[in-house]
């Protein structure tokens, strides 16, 4: 993992945000390579999610959130990760990524080695913040922590606006915010992070062909793109494991320096938001079917990805060094679609006479405007 860290700040792919004040509490910021990357990796997704098909539009909804949409939603009360503090050297850990040490079966704190462990408490994972120039409880906002609650309280907007019915998608590529107690693995986990998200309302008794239609679809999305099959798997949420509005769920999953880790999660969260903003906010959202005559709340299949999280992946996966001549050199084998440069003219020497022809033969190759 070193040798990519050290890559992406070497030639511009990563750098630490502030790094000049010591860096910020896991913040990275993209460079000229990265920035050039990170938009092909979106455009690769939005132009398969989106551009290729018939069924589905898209959107870009706000960041800043009305806290009835989190509280319709359950965030409020559920988006919680277990939170215990080490009285010894006061760290804090989030407990569920905790495993116990096999001498003696107790959970020792990662920093210090103490066994001195607070009881987990819920620890909300959403940023709260104050619109307007009085901090009170009614001028109260949360920074979004997902991007798909902009999609459910759209419904009707797209709807009535593009003429779709079931099966449709609503996309959104976009910047979420969670308050995350233990981020780190470089971009892998941080608060601030983008977001590739469908949700895809289709007929109630048609959820499960259309969650493993999605699971099989995305996997091979990773692969066509030039991860390797062995670097892959889907797995399969347990009971305990499922988010509050999941009937099911399967996280696409790469095989990272440090283990298996989520790139994207494939959730049936069945009718659970529609229903929920329905009662909440007194509008009905329900579907009507003018052919037979039905009303019905529309099942969702989620398609969920992190941007910068799949980037990385890409490069850990593209990562080689070879040898010419005795010498190593680190090469990148990435798609052409995710490479942060397709073409490169480059004169062989600073003989006066070539550079005005690598100018003119790069020219040739730069579509018109």
């Amino acid at each position: 993992m070193d040798e990519i860290v050290n890559l992406c700040k070497r030639r511009g792919f990563v750098f630490p945000s502030a790094e000049i004040y010591g860096g910020f509490r896991s913040t990275y910021d993209y460079g000229p390579m990265g920035v050039l990357m990170l938009r092909n990796v979106k455009d690769a997704w939005w132009r398969s999610m989106v551009q290729l098909r018939d069924e589905v539009v898209g959107l870009d909804a706000a960041i800043l959130s009305s806290p009835r949409i989190w509280e319709a939603s359950g965030h409020l009360t559920n988006f919680t990760d277990p939170l215990v503090d080490c009285r010894n050297c006061k760290e804090r850990w989030r407990f569920d990524n905790l495993e116990p040490d096999p001498a003696d079966g107790l959970v020792h704190c990662p920093n210090c080695g103490s066994t001195d462990l607070t009881q987990p408490r819920a620890f909300n994972l959403m940023f709260k913040t104050y619109v307007g120039p009085v901090e009170d409880e009614a001028s109260v906002a949360y920074l979004r922590p997902e991007t798909a609650q902009g999609h459910f309280v759209n419904f009707l907007n797209v709807l009535q606006t593009s003429r779709k019915k079931p099966p449709f998608g609503i996309a959104q590529v976009g910047k979420s915010f969670r308050n995350e107690i233990t981020p780190g693995n470089f971009v892998f986990r941080t608060r601030e992070f983008e977001q590739m998200e469908m949700e895809y309302f289709v007929p109630p008794d048609q959820g499960s062909r259309w969650f493993e239609y999605w699971c099989a679809e995305r996997m091979q999305w990773y692969i066509d793109l030039g991860i390797t099959a062995d670097m892959l798997r889907l797995r399969a949420h347990t009971t305990d494991e499922l988010s509050h509005y999941s009937s099911g769920t399967s996280d696409v999953e790469f095989l990272f320096p440090w283990g298996w880790g989520e790139l994207e999660g494939i959730a049936n969260r069945t009718d659970f938001d529609l229903r929920a903003h329905s009662q909440a906010s007194g509008v009905n959202l329900e579907y009507y079917d003018p052919s037979s005559g039905e009303r019905y709340f529309p099942h969702v299949i989620e398609p969920a990805a992190g941007a910068t999280r799949t980037m990385m992946a890409f490069l850990i996966a593209a990562y080689d060094v070879d040898e010419i001549g005795g010498e190593q050199r680190t090469v990148l084998h990435l798609h052409p679609r995710l490479a942060p440069y397709q073409v490169a003219v480059l004169p062989l020497s600073k003989n006066a006479r070539l550079v005005p022809t690598a100018w003119s033969t790069a020219r040739t190759v730069v579509p018109p405007t």
